[in-house]
């Protein structure tokens, strides 16, 4: 079972054992009337709830709190969504693709938008992270036509540990304001690093591909010759 609901990705992130097994223990507990597409925008919901807190939160600082129960919210949707498809075995590989990549985007544009109403300078900072996850996805679909194999981590963090990352922060916010802040201008430096290594590894695999599909039509080529 646990390798039919994982089976269309390839995870490398830290919590991997962890939330996998959580992930499974609540889809084999998820009452019918919750379907993928429920779960879907049960993590866009959440996703609305995290920028509602950090607008809140730039007036009233303990609304950040709305902040951490929407990242929760939305680690059970976008977590959930796909799995449950595949755990009840009714998939759409191509559409669940198609609109996991979407709803990512959305949700991820949400999140920056969170921090952009609630910091008061250097409101560029969110757009920075904005850009680089989008390389970051763009990446990850490239690597997927090219290597046939669908990863969502920056080595070993993913979604998941960023949630946590962020919630952890949005707590220290709350009792000495400008950690964020902080902790976005040093995001910023590290999360443009990881894209810059993926856009490495990619180059590096698809180098390696047009050369092994030269040395194929090589091969062709010879095979045509002594025939």
């Amino acid at each position: 079972m646990f390798e039919k609901v994982f089976s269309d990705r390839e995870r490398t992130n830290f919590l991997k054992y962890y939330e996998s097994s959580l992930i499974l223990y609540l889809c084999e507990r998820m009452p019918a009337w919750i379907t993928p597409n429920r779960l879907t925008a049960i993590g866009v919901l959440g996703s609305l709830l995290v920028f509602a807190g950090f607008w809140m939160g730039h007036y009233l600082r303990i609304a950040l709190l709305i902040s951490i129960i929407g990242l929760a919210v939305n680690w059970f949707g976008d977590s959930l969504d796909g799995r449950l498809a595949y755990y009840r075995n009714i998939p759409r590989k191509w559409y669940g693709f198609c609109l996991d990549i979407v709803v990512d985007w959305l949700s991820m544009f949400l999140v920056v938008m969170g921090f952009y109403v609630y910091f008061d300078t250097y409101r560029w900072l969110p757009f920075v992270f904005l850009l680089a996850y989008g390389g970051l996805m763009l990446i990850a679909l490239l690597r997927y036509k090219i290597t046939d194999s669908y990863s969502i981590d920056a080595f070993q963090l993913g979604p998941t540990e960023m949630r946590i990352i962020i919630a952890v922060l949005i707590l220290i916010e709350m009792i000495r304001r400008g950690t964020l802040l902080q902790a976005s201008m040093l995001g910023a430096v590290i999360i443009l690093f990881f894209t810059i290594m993926a856009l490495r590894s990619l180059l590096q695999a698809a180098d390696l591909k047009d050369q092994q599909e030269k040395d194929a039509l090589a091969a062709e080529q010879t095979s045509d010759v002594s025939e």
